[in-house]
């Protein structure tokens, strides 16, 4: 990300509010270099999914799920011990009817 972490955040949850989605900053981290994850919810499949920023082998940020097909509170537990290694971390959660990631990154 070349944009501090905070107004990253308030950009993308500004891009779901625009599309007509909800979105909630679970828990702050720090505003100039904090890292984010991001916890979707697909209201039609009624599915929970989470994507973490990563490093692509070219050097490129790309979104990925660091947890495919797990339950939420695996999801949750995720998140918790993320919080323990890195107390600066960004949690946002979208709900969105579609499942729409609102992620501009790629997403492997």
């Amino acid at each position: 990300m070349n944009l501090s972490t905070d107004i990253w955040v308030y950009a993308l949850i500004r891009r779901v509010q625009l599309a007509g989605s909800n979105a909630a900053i679970v828990r702050k981290g720090d505003a100039t270099g904090g890292a984010v994850l991001v916890r979707t919810w697909d209201a039609r499949d009624r599915a929970a999914h989470l994507y973490t920023l990563a490093q692509a082998g070219n050097g490129e940020s790309v979104w990925m799920q660091p947890l495919q097909g797990a339950a939420e509170p695996d999801l949750d537990a995720y998140a918790e011990r993320a919080v323990k290694r890195d107390p600066d971390i960004w949690i946002v959660e979208i709900e969105d009817v579609d499942g729409k990631r609102f992620l501009t990154e790629a997403v492997t």
